[in-house]
């Protein structure tokens, strides 16, 4: 960033009530904010317990953490106060920083700072909120993985590959084309085919990557008095849906967030498939409509759906051949849906290469861009030239070799203060 470091604090930990809050400072004045709280001189690698205070008013009696640079977080001097919880010692303690020089730190901005400053990249970044944001072991378990550097390692390889044939090729334009082997541009050839196929390969896992993060959606569909409603409620172990045996009593769709087999799924109850002249009723059935057409995955009740997984959820009462029999009342079959539900999600990177990284969106984005820029012949020098520096470009900007202000600002204003 254009500014000059300066010395930020926030508090780290959720507000409200609870055992310990964290207030985090970081900067060039962070040991010298800390030194002015505690009265001593900060003592990085050791454990400290002090007793904070500010112009004679003590604010409290904490653990004090020191991290020299780079040797931290944000790879600047960082201290932490490890006060206690609640709502009015950690803002004591905030003030206190930000009268001893500090200002308050941006959303995102100590994991910016540890991107500016070389800690991690891109990709591990956006893995620190996808562990914050994480529903599921498997999402967080993805999560642990970017921001450990699985992710970051394949990309700059990636990109390190396309960048020396890019070099090679710019190299060959200043050449007599009589004076390059017969063979150049097959090899050249060949090299962007097989960057491509990697490109192909972190791209096939897209799909799932979206889905650890915003959750798969599995839409409950089919006519009123279906089961639908009561088969939602079986589902979360909870009467969150309204079940009568008036039709048409969903209007509206509800959607609550459940974990299957370690997928995030965001479950939705939908308004009864039929034509209906009531008005509030006909808006609640084009909703479902819409809901089916983008569905992860359709659980079909006594209506037919392309693709959808066909439940019968009154199998208590009778079976229904061809669907999955379930029995929202004694709960029969529902780990055979829910085996069914995790069936079908695994599914969609089934032939992906496990070791490649899933793709957050907006690596999607520039992978995307990097695999169409090579899709262009290698025939012509000039061309191909042309169209490699394109995808390096792209994956350059993924890897965050190359960044603007505006990427980082739309990046880390996903994050909460403090992190």
């Amino acid at each position: 960033m254009s500014e000059e470091p300066c010395t930020i604090a926030a508090i780290a930990t959720a507000p409200g009530r609870g055992a310990v809050a964290i207030v985090r400072v970081s900067g060039p004045d962070a040991f010298a904010v800390a030194e002015r709280l505690t009265g001593r001189r900060a003592e990085p690698g050791r454990i400290a317990i002090r007793t904070l205070s500010l112009d004679g008013a003590i604010l409290d009696r904490c653990v004090v953490l020191a991290f020299a640079a780079p040797r931290s977080y944000t790879g600047e001097d960082v201290v932490e106060f490890q006060c206690h919880g609640g709502s009015v010692t950690p803002r004591r303690i905030l003030e206190a920083c930000f009268s001893s020089g500090a200002r308050l730190a941006r959303r995102g901005e100590f994991t910016e700072r540890a991107f500016l400053n070389g800690c991690m990249d891109l990709s591990e970044a956006e893995g620190v909120i996808e562990l914050v944001d994480a529903k599921t072991d498997r999402a967080a378990d993805d999560a642990l993985s970017r921001q450990g550097g699985s992710a970051a390692r394949a990309y700059r390889a990636l990109y390190d590959k396309v960048l020396r044939l890019s070099s090679t090729l710019e190299h060959a334009l200043d050449v007599d084309e009589s004076d390059l082997p017969p063979t150049f541009l097959d090899e050249a050839t060949t090299e962007a085919a097989a960057a491509k196929h990697e490109i192909e390969r972190a791209l096939a896992r897209a799909r799932e990557g979206r889905i650890l993060r915003d959750g798969a959606l599995v839409v409950l569909a089919g006519p009123p008095n279906a089961g639908k409603s009561s088969l939602m409620n079986a589902l979360l172990g909870t009467s969150r849906a309204i079940v009568s045996a008036t039709p048409g009593t969903t209007r509206d769709s509800i959607e609550e967030w459940l974990d299957v087999g370690g997928w995030p799924v965001r479950l939705v109850d939908t308004a009864g498939l039929r034509g209906t002249a009531d008005e509030i009723e006909a808006e609640g059935v084009r909703r479902a409509e819409a809901l089916v057409a983008k569905a992860d995955i359709v659980l079909a009740l006594d209506c037919e759906v392309d693709g959808a997984v066909r439940v019968h959820s009154k199998c208590d009462i009778s079976r229904e051949d061809g669907a999955l029999n379930v029995s929202s009342v004694t709960g029969e079959g529902l780990d055979a849906l829910k085996a069914a539900i995790v069936a079908r999600l695994s599914s969609l990177s089934a032939n992906a290469d496990e070791d490649t990284p899933t793709p957050s969106d907006r690596e999607k984005s520039l992978l995307a861009e990097a695999r169409a820029a090579l899709d262009v012949g290698m025939a012509d020098p000039v061309l191909a030239a042309n169209a490699v520096r394109r995808a390096a470009d792209a994956l350059a900007r993924l890897v965050g070799a190359v960044y603007s202000d505006d990427l980082l600002d739309s990046l880390f204003s996903r994050f909460c203060v403090g992190k």
